[in-house]
């Protein structure tokens, strides 16, 4: 096999894109800073139970592990970035009031997430700490979809759901094997999950059968929370589920971006299994798999020491990267190869003035690069000056 070839679904990024990508990680992370939050930057690996906290199988699965040569023992390579900065406010920040924290990192997965998908995504997001109020869950959205924004995507389908109520349903029914129930609901697979309810009692049943079609818009004679109302059993749980859906959909908010489209899923429990409360995903028109994730995970912290309200977003920056219209080569200054003074004294001076000065080596003059250099340097009436090509 040749020396040059990577391993399925891992790929090198080139300057083009690579450029791209840092300069949006640089704009949404600004964008979070304007919004108060702070950045952190977890650690590559980390002992795997510390990984998996509260999570579900699929996580496990997407999980690189190696043993630790100093400790001996098992170690993982972060799939995903959320309990890592859960870890660190409920452990390490330890403050009492909300904190509000950032990140942008890569991230590796054993398999990949879906059809086209790199097993080495590069996640970016924003997660609030110590409110349990549907103000933080609002709060986070018109982040999530402001940093949209700020990548140009000008149309977005965001599907709601909320977690409580497959809980709610099968704790009538404690016999059934809930990994598998979900498993079935996330893939809508009718015949499959009617197999496996064959035991359970025909509310539930039915109640879990019709959780697959409650999909749709959130407003209007066809929409999916008032369809609930009447075909899902009358539990506490599942009723303050579908209240909280209802508040966020009907929240003043979603006038300032008209360019959402508000549906409801309440079969979408793709993710891992840590949410506790509403969740979401990010759809666009260019991609077939979501391009962000997020939802409420309150649970998480007590794991290390110290639950917390919690709610956050990432996006998949690789992917978001991509749908960034062409960008055309930087201009650039073209200076000749020296070791004259004067004229490393002018680079320094054009450089600190933000100017992209490339020093040509001799025999490379006419060598094509990423820059467009439209100016040189040249020695003129006894000086170094920048003139235009």
């Amino acid at each position: 096999m040749p020396r040059w070839l990577l391993p399925e679904s891992i790929a090198d990024v080139l300057p083009s894109e690579a450029r791209t990508i840092e300069d949006l990680r640089r704009r949404l992370l600004d964008l979070y800073r304007s919004h108060g939050y702070e950045l952190v930057m977890p650690p590559m690996v980390e002992y795997l139970d510390a990984l998996l906290i509260g999570s579900g199988s699929d996580l496990n699965l997407r999980t690189f592990k190696l043993v630790d040569q100093l400790s001996g023992r098992t170690l993982g390579v972060r799939a995903d970035m959320t309990p890592q900065v859960a870890r660190i406010d409920a452990h390490l920040l330890n403050r009492q009031g909300v904190a509000r924290l950032c990140y942008a990192g890569s991230v590796l997965h054993a398999r990949p997430a879906g059809l086209f998908a790199t097993r080495e995504p590069i996640q970016v997001g924003a997660e609030i700490y110590g409110h349990a109020g549907l103000e933080a869950d609002l709060e986070v959205l018109e982040l999530m979809v402001g940093s949209l924004r700020v990548a140009g995507v000008h149309r977005v389908r965001l599907d709601l759901c909320h977690v409580g109520i497959v809980p709610a349903l099968l704790a009538l029914e404690p016999a059934l094997d809930a990994a598998e129930v979900y498993e079935r609901l996330q893939q809508k697979d009718v015949p499959g999950l009617r197999e496996l309810l064959a035991s359970a009692s025909a509310p539930v049943r039915d109640a879990l059968l019709a959780l697959v079609d409650l999909y749709g818009p959130v407003h209007g004679p066809d929409s999916v929370l008032d369809a609930a109302r009447r075909v899902l059993p009358a539990l506490p749980q599942v009723g303050a589920a579908l209240d909280m859906l209802r508040r966020l959909c009907d929240s003043p908010l979603w006038a300032r971006f008209p360019e959402v489209e508000l549906s409801v899923d309440l079969a979408d429990l793709r993710g891992h299994l840590y949410h506790s409360g509403i969740t979401f995903a990010a759809y666009v028109d260019a991609l077939p798999n979501s391009i962000g994730r997020g939802g409420r995970y309150d649970d998480v912290g007590q794991a290390f020491g110290r639950a917390r309200p919690a709610t956050g977003f990432s996006l998949e920056l690789r992917e978001l990267a991509a749908l960034q219209p062409p960008v055309e080569p930087a201009a650039a200054i073209r200076a000749p190869w020296s070791d004259d003074p004067g004229l490393a004294a002018e680079v320094a001076r054009l450089r600190a003035a933000g100017e992209i000065v490339l020093s040509v080596l001799p025999g490379h003059e006419h060598e094509q690069q990423e820059f467009a250099c439209d100016r040189e340097l040249a020695w003129q009436g006894g000086a170094w000056v920048v003139r235009s090509l």
